[in-house]
């Protein structure tokens, strides 16, 4: 089983180098699709952006552009569907967009996609693969642009839960629900509960995972899920609010699963082989400890030459001339 996966793995990867630039505009176009999709599901309150083929434009323009595009593009989307709930309710999002812009254009700007990420992840229930995966291949500082998420994800959650009392509000109305949006995020112990966690696992599964032992990133992933169940629990024990058990285990294995198939992918090496070298020179001794990676390249055969025989009369002749 595990020689017919690395020979899949190796078979990927031939594909990827040939037809790369292809792949990722591809993935870029369904990913745009699916957090589109996902934000318009939340938000309907616009007809026009929740059309498919002003959808399918905008995905279509964001595979070909930067990935910072789509963060842009589905912040103007949750923007947008605001102001069909109220124009003060799009105010209030576009000055929370504009805050998140600034801080991470200013810490991290490289991770600018775990912002639409987040809010998919939790509408597809497995919230904790956020914080395992950017913990296995980001650093701690993605855990700014997850909390920021995090925050998206409730504020829409927030607007959508409310938007029939928010909507034809008069001018008393509108600084109403200014108020109630502000209440509703800064006293939201639910959010800042799911943010500690997010940071606390994302720190936790990047520190275990670029630890010296063996199978650290297995370690890491198996820790990052059985943090993210106990605190969550805590958390919904500290608020006297039940959390759903079987979708938060549910959830958190699906986590797990996706972040071992990572794992294969990204750091699958064979601990059985590992090698302690040591060298030296005029100053320093240099201990090295060397980890071959498993891949399904066959091994190559050996042929050997067979030296043409020379006779003692080939050699006679030669000496002659």
């Amino acid at each position: 089983m595990e020689n017919a996966l690395l020979e899949l793995k190796e078979k990927m990867k031939l594909v990827y180098a040939g037809y790369g630039s292809y792949l990722v505009v591809l993935f870029k176009f369904l990913l745009a699709l699916v957090v589109f999709e996902e934000i318009n599901g939340i938000l309907p309150y616009v007809e026009v952006l929740d059309q498919l083929f002003v959808v399918l434009l905008a995905a279509l323009i964001c595979s070909i552009m930067p990935w910072n595009l789509m963060v842009f593009c589905g912040m103007g989307l949750i923007v947008g569907q605001c102001y069909g709930v109220g124009i003060e309710v799009a105010g209030f999002a576009l000055a929370l967009m504009v805050i998140m812009v600034i801080l991470y254009l200013r810490f991290t700007p490289q991770d600018a996609l775990v912002m639409l990420l987040t809010p998919v992840a939790f509408a597809f229930g497995v919230p904790c693969l956020i914080p395992i995966g950017y913990g296995l291949t980001k650093t701690p500082s993605s855990a700014i642009s997850a909390s920021f998420g995090v925050i998206l994800y409730y504020f829409m959650e927030l607007v959508s839960g409310n938007a029939s009392a928010m909507i034809g509000a008069d001018k008393e109305g509108k600084i109403q629900n200014l108020k109630f949006l502000a209440d509703g995020l800064m006293q939201n112990q639910e959010m800042m509960i799911t943010i500690i966690v997010f940071v606390t696992v994302l720190v936790i599964v990047h520190v275990v995972r670029r630890l010296e032992v063996e199978y650290a990133w297995n370690i890491a992933i198996l820790v990052g899920g059985m943090v993210y169940m106990l605190v969550m629990a805590a958390g919904g024990i500290f608020l006297e609010a039940p959390i759903p058990a079987i979708p938060l285990v549910a959830g958190t294995i699906v986590s797990v699963i996706v972040g071992e198939i990572l794992e294969f992918f990204l750091f699958h090496v064979d601990y059985k082989r590992t090698e302690r070298l040591q060298f030296e020179d005029d100053e320093y001794y240099y201990y090295v400890k060397a980890v071959p990676k498993i891949t399904g390249a066959k091994k190559s055969r050996e042929y050997k030459m067979e030296e043409t025989p020379v006779y003692p009369d080939v050699i006679r002749e030669q000496e002659g001339e």
